[in-house]
């Protein structure tokens, strides 16, 4: 899906055009009742008149360092995913725009806000978990039989130590569990918590890459 398709979707959803109505304004704009048949000039036209209508698309995000933030349905996954390959060591640039270039080849869209349809953000959802699996062997959506393995932040912190401590196994953790615990201040790892397990990997994270330099 192109931009110019995206930001089309997004003011259909904004005006509260239903499907009908929708197919039948675009037919009146252009002579073409789908975005996906339209030149990319009959878009921008469209679009033209959707902002007329009222179509008002989001300002962009800004961090209070001035840097552009993250938006759309899908970026909080998307990000939690590149800061987890990032603390693996298979990320080289943590930067947000570094991520939003890896979104663009996969999708051809320019950024998360406008991954709209779950078909586009899956595809770079399941490229980068499958990334992360390959160089780190982070088995998302196996617990291999341990609760405690439930939860991403988990299988991305086992991944990690079995880095920092070659031989370890799930049998015999080789000290994971005191870390965990340490560093979470809970009693047992099935207590951890998503923010507990951030604190884990963003720790083991200092660790990896510190050892590859």
């Amino acid at each position: 899906m192109t931009t110019s398709i995206a930001a089309i979707h997004v003011a259909k959803k904004q005006l509260g055009l239903d499907e009908d109505t929708y197919r039948a304004k675009l037919a009146r704009i252009t002579g073409k009742s789908s975005a996906k048949e339209m030149t990319e000039a009959e878009r921008q036209h469209v679009l033209a008149v959707f902002r007329n209508e009222g179509f008002a698309p989001a300002p962009t995000a800004r961090r209070a360092d001035g840097r552009q933030k993250l938006t759309g349905k899908y970026a909080k996954k998307l990000q939690a995913l590149w800061i987890a390959g990032w603390n693996l060591g298979i990320v080289r640039d943590r930067d947000d725009k570094a991520l939003i270039a890896f979104v663009k080849r996969q999708t051809g869209l320019d950024h998360t806000r406008f991954l709209v349809y779950p078909d586009d953000a899956n595809r770079a959802i399941e490229a980068l978990k499958g990334w992360i699996n390959r160089e780190a062997g982070v088995p998302y959506g196996n617990t291999n039989g341990y609760d405690w393995l439930s939860q991403d932040g988990a299988k991305v912190a086992w991944a990690q130590w079995k880095i920092l401590t070659p031989g370890a196994g799930l049998v015999v953790r080789k000290g994971f569990d005191d870390e965990v615990l340490r560093l979470t201040g809970t009693a047992m790892l099935q207590a951890v918590t998503a923010k507990g397990w951030q604190a884990v990997m963003n720790r083991f994270g200092e660790q990896i890459r510190a050892g590859s330099r």
